[in-house]
């Protein structure tokens, strides 16, 4: 049933090919070929704001590939892969492809000189609902290309994705977008253009100065240096000043280098005086037009303005000139449609792009040398992170797994990652580490053999025998050992650590209660729940202690995609969901309550207490992981003295840290002499991450709360002050001391 089903869908996608005329130009044999040599290959994502023109952006690259046709491309919008992502016109997952390329470095027009590349791109969404999926795709990537529109400049969205982007030591490349706008509609001219473009450029650089890391060398933006292109994605033309610098050098005779400063900046052209000038005036006092707008913009909005008006001399004239021949089918074309024919043979936007990628993103080699201090979280000298480090094919295997695919067959996922180091081929054993696996505990650690290794190619997949490191890959056959995401590495080499987790811009605070319509379908479910779960990066599916079933997401668009592909893929049933409610947290705002004290139901034991509220700063960092429960005692303790002004032995006495051993709350023993606590403080964590995670206010997490342990008095024999004494005391001193320190929700 599975060939036959794989066959119809190949049979669809030759239809397709045949209706465009076009057939792929590469096969699977020439990019297993390419993937052995690192330097040519480039891993990128594209990243924007939503409707900033990412996907239309992405059919250039897919056209040039040959797997769309010219005619669609800019329309077809090839990595929207869903139905709803069609309905909608937002991009909702990220779709992977890998595309084969010939580039000629150093533009002699000789096929001989042309070098093959491996282009692995993810095309990402842009709603702020969606931004997990970003983080997964930058993950698995080493490049960035930033798309913005040039009418509405660098947005809230933009700046996140930007800011994740620096965070896992991602290198940019800047698009700005739309400007068929400025041009047809602002009817801007070119001085006014550069002005508008050099403020998204230096927006987008005050963004990456904010956050990138030294280690990365220099990132920023800069067209004059080509790592900056300008265009018009739905019409599918885009340029760098590399293109009009190599016309420009030739006429007036001066170097490539020389003339892609000239072209940028404040650098004007006297035609009479036949020199150039910074000053933006001739001798006798008249002003001069920038170079950018004279020699780029100017002609570019003449020859859009004679489409679009109709004034076929004027276009003709210029036309020949460009040594632009069109075809008799696009002769007979008018307005926008004649402007994108045009448009797209002189400026093609897929070769702006992929000139962009090849000279100014980095290969997989150059990448990890500073990716993998990052990434690896063992040490930085064993074997795995020196070949990490050397992109080593013939290293141990290191692969992160950054997300689900679901396959066509329903309720099976590929596992979606990249390759850092040796080679993953169909039917090897490797070692799985979940994202809850501790080095040296067997927790979330599996040993299994990958049943198919696969690569993403937008709506479908194509089967490789192996895949070696640099580039992405989907396995199969391991998803019911992975939730979301994970580690996969040599059995050989039991003592290789996992690589970091992500760290998401957002988190899951919308959430929905679901219950089958008919209640013989709650297996289905729950079934179905376990599925969501691991669909998507970020929902969180509970299953509650009352029997319901909670499904959590970042925004209310997130739940409802969620919901519907739960009802209609995961689950097959009929669903009930109940409006939304967003999680509050509980905190204390008083600096100083008063203590407390606790009675066990028997009366032999008392716990005193008292509670004060953490800094303001203290429970992010713990939530981002900086101050934890499992590092150095003497680091943390240093910098909990120095930046929160805690006494010295306080810091050797932490309990614990709650909700989940890990949350932005803490215990701290400050009892002085008092026998038995090491016999009671088992009891006392418990009973603190009961309380912590279901606070007195209205059953909610706790958050920036500190309890200290004052004093006890306890009986002196070990059965009357055992668990069910001592738990339910010291839960109520928990509640107690939060009541008395004027607690609040946020």
């Amino acid at each position: 049933m599975g060939i036959f089903i794989k066959e119809l869908i190949f049979v669809d996608i030759i239809k397709i090919f045949v209706e465009e005329g076009k057939m792929v130009n590469f096969t699977i044999e020439e990019i297993r070929r390419i993937m052995d040599n690192q330097d040519n290959i480039r891993n990128m994502s594209v990243i924007a704001h939503v409707d900033h023109g990412k996907s239309t952006l992405s059919d250039a690259l897919v056209c040039k590939a040959g797997i769309i046709s010219t005619k669609v491309a800019g329309d077809a919008r090839y990595t929207d892969t869903r139905e709803d992502e069609k309905e909608r016109g937002i991009t909702i997952k990220s779709t992977g492809v890998s595309m084969y390329y010939k580039y000629d470095t150093d533009y002699s027009g000789n096929p001989a000189n042309q070098k093959e590349y491996l282009i692995n791109l993810i095309d990402s969404p842009g709603h702020v609902d969606f931004s997990s999926e970003v983080t997964a795709a930058l993950r698995v990537t080493d490049g960035a290309l930033v798309v913005v529109d040039t009418v509405e400049g660098v947005s809230v969205q933009t700046e996140t994705v930007l800011r994740q982007a620096m965070q896992e030591k991602i290198k940019p490349v800047l698009m700005v977008n739309k400007i068929d706008r400025s041009i047809l509609e602002l009817k801007l001219d070119g001085e006014a253009m550069y002005n508008s473009f050099l403020r998204v450029i230096d927006m987008a650089n005050v963004v990456i100065t904010t956050y990138q890391a030294e280690d990365m060398g220099e990132i920023q933006v800069d067209p004059s240096i080509g790592n900056v292109a300008f265009g018009s994605g739905k019409d599918q033309w885009a340029f760098t000043l590399t293109k009009f610098a190599r016309i420009y050098s030739k006429k007036f005779g001066i170097s490539f280098d020389k003339m892609m400063q000239k072209l940028w900046g404040d650098n004007y052209f006297d035609a009479k005086g036949k020199k150039w000038r910074v000053d933006g005036e001739t001798e006798d006092g008249k002003s001069l037009r920038r170079a950018f707008a004279q020699f780029i913009m100017d002609p570019i909005c003449k020859l859009c303005q004679s489409v679009i008006d109709g004034a076929q001399d004027q276009y003709l004239k210029m036309l020949t000139t460009l040594e632009i021949d069109l075809s008799q089918e696009d002769k007979q074309l008018t307005g926008k449609q004649l402007l994108k024919a045009i448009m797209s043979k002189w400026l093609p936007a897929a070769d702006c792009l992929l000139e962009m990628m090849v000279l100014h993103l980095p290969s997989p080699r150059q990448a990890q040398k500073y990716r993998t201090a990052y990434l690896y979280e063992g040490p930085q000298e064993d074997i795995i992170a020196a070949a990490m480090r050397a992109c080593d094919p013939k290293g141990p295997l290191m692969i992160y797994i950054s997300k689900m695919v679901p396959s066509t067959d329903k309720g099976r996922f590929f596992a979606f990652g990249r390759v850092f180091s040796g080679t993953v081929s169909s039917g090897q054993r490797v070692r799985i580490m979940g994202a809850n696996y501790k080095p040296g505990k067997k927790e979330d650690l599996y040993e299994k053999n990958i049943t198919r290794t696969v690569l993403m190619m937008g709506r479908t997949v194509e089967a490789i025998p192996d895949v070696p490191c640099g580039n992405t890959v989907a396995l199969s056959g391991i998803d019911q050992y992975l939730i979301k995401t994970g580690t996969i590495a040599s059995a050989e080499h039991p003592e290789s650590h996992p690589i970091r987790s992500m760290k998401y811009s957002v988190s899951p605070v919308v959430r929905v209660a679901v219950k089958p319509k008919n209640p013989g379908d709650l297996p289905k479910l729950v079934e179905g729940l376990k599925k969501l779960a691991k669909s998507d990066p970020l929902v969180l599916c509970e299953f509650g202690e009352a029997g319901e079933n909670v499904v959590a997401g970042c925004g209310e668009l997130h739940v409802e995609i969620c919901l519907n592909d739960l009802e209609k893929d995961y689950a097959q049933c009929e669903i009930i969901k109940d409006d939304p409610v967003v999680t509050y947290k509980e905190t204390m705002t008083d600096e100083s309550s008063e203590p407390c004290m606790t009675k066990s139901q028997n009366k032999h034991n008392r716990i005193h207490g008292s509670s004060l509220p953490l800094h303001e700063d203290l429970p992010l960092l713990i939530e981002n992981g900086e101050i934890s429960p499992t590092q150095d005692m003497k680091v943390r303790g240093k910098r909990l003295c120095e930046e929160f002004e805690w006494e010295k032995e306080d810091t050797t006495k932490i309990w614990c840290f709650g909700p989940d051993n890990t949350g932005p709350n803490m215990v701290v023993d400050v009892t002085k002499g008092v026998q038995y606590m090491n016999e009671i403080k088992e009891s006392i964590v418990s009973s603190f991450q009961w309380a912590s995670k279901q606070g007195v206010l209205c059953d909610e997490n706790m958050r920036g709360m500190r309890f200290n342990i004052n004093d006890c008095e306890l009986h002196t024999d070990a059965i009357h002050r055992g668990g069910g004494q001592i738990m339910p005391a010291a839960r109520r001193l928990f509640y107690a001391l939060e009541l008395l320190s004027q607690p609040t929700l946020f």
